[in-house]
């Protein structure tokens, strides 16, 4: 059987708690937007509500991956449902990439016909949003550098929270110039701002759900730390993958002449590799000779089957 080194790491179920706030404080806010955004006949706001919603649906995806990451594995899904978090925070990319073309759409429009606005209404109903969204995003801030579908959350809400302020911002500089086009333009900046901070998202997220190599590891790195302990000849059939957005898994054959080196081989190499590359599940396999290509016709170490 092969020798594992398991350090399971999963989400904080805290952010439980965090999602649920999140997502009742944005969807109140998003009905008292869109109102005064249609009363005052803003663009900007009515826009940044819109995108408020598709980020209550983005919030509401990302506590369901987080969730389904925490079922236990079972016979006909031997890792559990940890990919879900993965496939959350890739939906979540798709949905604000979604909003921001619409936006971009309605503010092209806008720009050929521009209409007066209510500046005061949008200072104080955008400033009230900053207040919300900094809120929740403040929640999600111990969890976002280890988990990509907190991440998500966190850089939706950090998003919403900056855009608020820029629509402040438009109000204030709209009762100062009158400018009408003032309010489609700056929607368009909203828009290339969040597409700018999603699209890596969108790409992390695809590259996850292709088994892709995380960021945070250097392979060569990973490979020369095995090849650095005493017994090991060389190393092949090397993986390393993302389980979920916040676990990290390696698989490898160590080619060992001498045979099974022991246990404490292996819990300092596992400690090793959780400590530099944050991979909590290691799945090591001696090998005792290796010709060929690939070892199916090897000889294992004693103990390996």
């Amino acid at each position: 059987m092969p020798d594992h080194a398991h350090d399971h790491a999963h989400a904080p179920d805290e952010f439980g708690r965090a999602f649920a706030i999140g997502i009742g404080l944005n969807a109140a806010y998003v009905a008292v937007e869109a109102y005064f955004g249609w009363q005052a006949g803003s663009l900007a706001l009515l826009a940044d509500a819109g995108h408020n919603l598709s980020d209550v649906a983005g919030l509401a995806l990302a506590w369901v991956g987080a969730f389904a990451g925490r079922l236990s594995p079972d016979e006909r899904h031997t890792y559990g449902w940890r990919r879900a978090s993965i496939l959350a925070a890739f939906a979540n990319s798709i949905l604000l990439l979604v909003a921001m073309g619409s936006l971009a759409w309605e503010a092209i429009g806008r720009l050929h016909a521009p209409q007066a606005t209510q500046g005061w209404t949008i200072i104080a109903v955008a400033g009230a949003g900053a207040l919300v969204n900094g809120a929740t995003a403040a929640m999600f801030v111990r969890g976002r550098a280890h988990d990509l579908n907190i991440r998500g959350a966190f850089l939706h809400m950090t998003a919403d929270a900056l855009i608020s302020i820029g629509v402040v911002a438009t109000g204030i500089l709209y009762l100062w110039t009158g400018w009408e086009r003032l309010d489609p333009l700056a929607s368009l900046a909203i828009a290339a701002v969040i597409v700018a901070g999603t699209w890596d998202l969108l790409r992390q997220s695809v590259h996850y759900m292709f088994d892709g190599v995380p960021d945070s590891v250097d392979l060569g790195a990973v490979r020369a730390l095995l090849l650095s302990r005493p017994g090991v000849r060389d190393v092949h059939d090397l993986h390393v993958w993302a389980m979920s957005a916040s676990e990290i898994a390696l698989s490898a054959h160590l080619v060992m002449p001498k045979g099974h080196p022991g246990d404490e081989f292996f819990a300092g190499l596992g400690k090793d590799l959780h400590d530099r590359f944050h991979i909590g599940h290691p799945t090591l396999q001696v090998e005792i000779d290796c010709r060929g290509h690939g070892c199916g016709a090897a000889r294992r170490a004693p103990g390996s089957r």
